[in-house]
């Protein structure tokens, strides 16, 4: 029996290794071909607001101040309370001629966030519009970048990926970690395995109107998990090409704790198992450095898998230093003794990921349905 487990710990860790080589080789030729910015047509930034998240001032002012022509930045809240709308307000006051506040009152689905993107939309005054984070900061050059792959019309949508450059506290680092080393070099493999995105990134979606409209609008994912996830899949269906971008967007976390960290994670790993299906526990191919410690107390640390361990370690560590510097993340060197401990977190975000129907967002719990679809979640109350 013994042997057996040894047997399925050096498949998984071989296949994990493979898949280690396989994003290196994805994230070092896909951050290798610089592409260049042009100005485009003028452009519409949707951006949804909840709450304040870290540094959020410093957010979206940095929307506000765009190497471009002709742009609009539009706030949505749904909230008038919101505490983020005195900032905003303050915001659209310093920067008239390109931010607007708009008080997206009614409630079009379960997914606010979709809901309030639906409002923004009819008010953008442009043909090409942008979903943007509330959560992420960007430079001048943001929008001439990411609109250019839509000067060609087979491109129907554009997308960003994000990270933190430069975390100061630990629950910040093994988020950075995880987007920076797995998530995007991730990205890149499903990208080499499907002959391109089939799916968009939440942080930035760029986009046309014209595009939105042949997808059916934003009506059609407003209840569903998901929704960047849909709007590239129904895209790409429509058969127009989804571009990722090389830009990189900031995406300061600020003092967010492990187990915060582990709860918004725990969402995304859940959403990918209700979109991706089957695929979702090939992930668990990937894991190598967790089964190495398996390895290692079933074999009893014996000479042969210390060195198969410690393969599997270097293989990793440059896999993990590749995505670094070619996401332009030296200060998370500092943090790469933490990688395993990142490793641990990710194995057991998955397996958690596997079962459950319920997700935690933005202060809410909602229900997810066989097919992905979202309800409110209301807790019962005792009449007694």
């Amino acid at each position: 029996m013994l042997i057996v487990l040894q047997g399925v710990l050096l498949f998984l860790i071989s296949s994990s290794v493979a898949f280690y080589i396989w994003c290196t080789i994805c994230t070092a030729r896909f951050f290798a071909t610089k592409r260049r910015g042009a100005r485009g047509q003028a452009v519409s930034l949707l951006v949804p607001v909840c709450g304040v998240d870290e540094g959020a001032s410093k957010n979206w002012a940095s929307l506000c101040q765009q190497n471009y022509e002709r742009y609009e930045v539009l706030f949505g809240v749904m909230n008038p309370q919101d505490p983020a709308v005195p900032i905003l307000q303050e915001l659209v006051t310093k920067f008239p001629e390109h931010a607007r506040l708009h008080f997206c009152l009614e409630v079009h689905g379960v997914n606010h966030q979709i809901s309030n993107l639906m409002h923004l939309v009819e008010a953008a005054q442009h043909e090409v519009i942008i979903f943007a984070d509330s959560d992420i900061r960007v430079n001048p050059g943001y929008l001439r970048t990411v609109t250019a792959p839509l000067g060609n019309p087979a491109v129907g949508v554009v997308t960003c990926t994000y990270v933190d450059h430069n975390p100061k506290f630990l629950g910040a680092a093994l988020a950075a970690l995880g987007r920076c080393v797995d998530f995007i070099p991730g990205v890149l493999v499903a990208r080499s395995l499907d002959g391109g995105l089939r799916f968009a990134l939440g942080p930035t979606i760029a986009t046309r109107k014209s595009v939105l409209a042949k997808i059916g609008g934003l009506q059609g994912i407003v209840n569903r998990i998901g929704s960047d996830y849909h709007i590239g899949k129904r895209v790409a269906a429509a058969g127009y090409r989804v571009e990722l971008s090389d830009y990189i967007l900031e995406n300061d976390c600020g003092r967010e704790t492990p187990w915060q960290v582990f709860q918004r994670e725990l969402r995304w790993a859940r959403t990918i198992r209700w979109n991706r299906g089957l695929q979702y526990y090939g992930l668990g191919l990937s894991y190598g450095t967790v089964y190495c410690i398996l390895l290692l107390l079933c074999s009893g640390f014996q000479s042969w898998a210390v060195i198969v361990c410690l393969v599997t370690l270097s293989l990793r560590t440059i896999q993990a230093l590749v995505a670094i510097y070619s996401l332009g993340c030296p200060n998370l060197l500092r943090w790469l003794w933490a990688l395993l401990v990142r490793d641990l977190m990710s194995f057991t975000i998955w397996v958690a990921g596997t079962f459950g129907q319920s997700i935690y967002w933005r202060g809410r719990q909602l229900s997810v349905g066989a097919d992905g679809t979202l309800t409110e979640r209301v807790e019962a109350v005792d009449l007694d």
